[in-house]
């Protein structure tokens, strides 16, 4: 059943730090691999500050196959990440692996190390947005709670340029069928209702593929 809908970019910003990307736990832990002396000492206000110190007594390949080793541990080969470890000085590895279901990871990765090396790595950047979503024809919302990320992706490439790289590369996924790759794209997803026609979508994603959203401007289309 085909239903006609408005949709409203409501906020967009970037974001260098994804939220909750990093815990005080991956902290300590970190921390231990690299042999810091008495960890359980350190206040949770400075483990940060200090697994950060800790990281740039190594040289930045080095560090990099820490965190990598301690991120993607038995999913990836000692030798990919060998060589990841280099890769990562020049190559933005949240928008050029292969697998996408790494790259929020290799995201945070990023971040850390850039933060750590004040920029000797490529600066990571991620949008954040949010959309409201509003049903005309007064049909319920939760026809959308429950699907994937696919039906959200396939309705706001509506707003954006013809050119955009979500129609470029996924041409076909954008007319239908199946969609594995949206569950990657977009990292991060919150849906609320805010009425019985009406819901707000809450998007974190890479700024590589839905950097257009800020310009997006209201719309109407039936899907």
């Amino acid at each position: 059943m085909k239903t006609r809908v408005k949709v409203e970019l409501v906020r967009f910003t970037t974001l260098k730090k994804l939220p909750q990307s990093w815990s005080y736990k991956n902290f300590k832990e970190l921390l231990q691999i690299m042999e810091y002396d008495d960890v359980n000492a350190i206040a949770e206000n400075e483990l940060e500050e200090m697994c950060l110190l800790a990281l740039t007594d190594n040289e930045p390949e080095d560090a990099a196959k820490i965190v990598l080793e301690y991120i993607f541990k038995d999913r990836l080969k000692k030798g990919q990440i060998e060589n990841l470890s280099n890769e990562m000085l020049e190559d933005n590895m949240w928008e050029e692996y292969a697998d996408l279901s790494l790259h929020e990871e290799f995201f945070n990765v990023h971040q850390l190390l850039y933060q750590a090396y004040n920029g000797k790595f490529p600066p990571p950047e991620a949008v954040q947005f949010s959309v409201k979503i509003t049903y005309l024809d007064n049909r319920h919302p939760d026809s959308f709670v429950g699907h994937t990320e696919a039906y959200l992706l396939r309705l706001l490439v509506n707003g954006l340029p013809e050119n955009t790289i979500l129609n470029r590369l996924f041409d076909q996924q954008m007319e239908g069928g199946e969609f594995k790759e949206a569950k990657d794209i977009i990292w991060q997803l919150t849906i609320e209702k805010q009425n019985e026609n009406e819901i707000m979508c809450h998007i974190i994603s890479s700024e590589y593929w839905l950097h257009d959203i800020k310009y997006m401007e209201d719309f109407e289309v039936t899907i």
